[in-house]
């Protein structure tokens, strides 16, 4: 039986995904496989719990995770890996909370995604130690009871910008929030930075939870 664990790498950049690869093919502990389209039913093989998906794009990432969700449990089972990615914390916590298990910027060096990789394997979170504060920071952010005071009406928000937060919520993309609305990505940017000043929320992710807070009676919990 085949103990090594499968690397799946799908990168936008091809030459990223081409040394990445290389990098993982001279270790005995990986098999690593470059992908390019789609990905197909049968990408992680027979041990999902042995494999990890390397992407360099948080839309590749939810489409992946879109596509395990509608082919069961298994599938679920595989370890996500983002590199090359901008220094966004929005993004970062949009990741984690999708499921993401590691998350390496930009700057990264081939150490660091090696290492990353391997965590990663081991069923391991990884991210830049700044980012650290970014988590502690949101789970702290979620816990302020003194939001839940204010109503939806008190923050001032406009139609679109009300349209938009369940979006939000639902982990899509500026991207996809703009092709939803039939809006530029910059427009959406907009709206965004506009909510998140008027609501007082740290980033996208605290905007809802807070959006859902203020929602609910008092005493009371949010319906699913």
């Amino acid at each position: 039986m085949d103990s090594r664990t499968k690397v799946l790498i799908r990168c936008r950049n091809r030459l990223l995904a081409q040394l990445i690869h290389r990098m993982l093919s001279k270790r005995t502990e990986f098999d690593a496989v470059a992908l390019e389209g789609q990905f197909g039913p049968m990408d992680c093989g027979h041990s999902p719990a042995r494999s990890v998906v390397v992407l360099d794009s948080l839309d590749f990432f939810l489409e992946r995770s879109k596509a395990d969700s509608s082919r069961g449990s298994d599938a679920g089972a595989v370890k996500y890996l983002l590199i090359a990615m901008e220094d966004d914390h929005g993004d970062f916590l949009a990741a984690v909370r999708c499921g993401v298990l590691g998350y390496v910027l930009q700057d990264a060096s081939a150490a660091d995604i090696l290492a990353a990789v391997r965590a990663v394997a081991a069923g391991q979170a990884t991210c830049p130690p700044g980012y650290m504060a970014v988590l502690f920071n949101y789970i702290a952010g979620r816990s302020d009871k003194s939001r839940k005071g204010r109503g939806r009406g008190q923050w001032g928000l406009t139609r679109r910008e009300q349209q938009v937060i369940p979006l939000i919520g639902r982990g899509l993309t500026n991207k996809e929030i703009a092709a939803h609305f039939n809006l530029s990505e910059r427009t959406v940017k907009n709206h965004i930075h506009r909510i998140l000043k008027k609501v007082g929320a740290s980033d996208r992710l605290d905007l809802y939870e807070v959006w859902q807070n203020r929602a609910a009676p008092t005493g009371g919990t949010m319906a699913n």
